[in-house]
């Protein structure tokens, strides 16, 4: 996708330990007229798939998991939560996830009213670096019993294993930028496709 990757290598930051800063547009200030890009995009590649349910992790996959709803006919979002709080009851399904960017590892749940097994699940994330995010979601969607169609990631790290060891074990992933190097002394950017 032309336009993010313009707005990457315009706005993008290359901090050290391979963290690619793009708040100022993606996941912190909201560049919405992108997102409604995104969302068409993820529309035309999963277009065939029948999506019931959207599904992403807190906080920054959220406002792309919506604006991306508005294309399949306004499909449900769901999101995992990285903490219980006490509106959620008890009954929920969870699977443990480490974060590449906050260097912690975070018990994701959601609610077991809010997918279940005769859905076919999108999942949206801004990020996949080293895929444990989307293993966790995978993992959320499956104790469901319901279909993963597959998963729309705004920016892959495709230098990182993430992409290519769930496409090992067969998920469906399309992203819309796939850097293969970055070069935090030069800020050097370089997509892969």
């Amino acid at each position: 996708m032309e336009l993010l990757k313009e707005k990457i290598l315009h706005d993008g930051i290359v901090k050290k330990g391979n963290v690619l800063k793009v708040d100022s547009f993606l996941n912190h200030c909201i560049d919405v007229k992108l997102y409604e890009e995104i969302g068409k995009e993820f529309k035309r590649l999963y277009n065939d798939c029948e999506v019931t349910k959207i599904l992403t992790i807190e906080a920054s996959g959220i406002g792309i998991a919506c604006v991306t709803a508005q294309f399949f006919n306004y499909a449900p979002v769901v999101f995992a939560k990285k903490s219980k709080t006490s509106n959620i009851g008890d009954d929920f399904y969870t699977s443990e996830v480490a974060s590449f960017t906050h260097g912690n590892t975070n018990n994701i749940i959601v609610s077991k009213s809010y997918i279940n097994r005769n859905d076919k699940v999108l999942i949206i994330d801004d990020f996949l670096a080293n895929g444990a995010a989307l293993e966790g979601l995978i993992d959320i969607i499956n104790q469901a019993g319901a279909t993963v169609v597959g998963a729309g990631i705004v920016i892959e790290k495709g230098f990182q294993p993430g992409g290519k060891l769930l496409r090992e074990k067969g998920v469906r992933i399309e992203s819309l930028a796939v850097i293969k190097s970055m070069n935090d002394e030069t800020g050097e950017i370089v997509f892969a496709n």
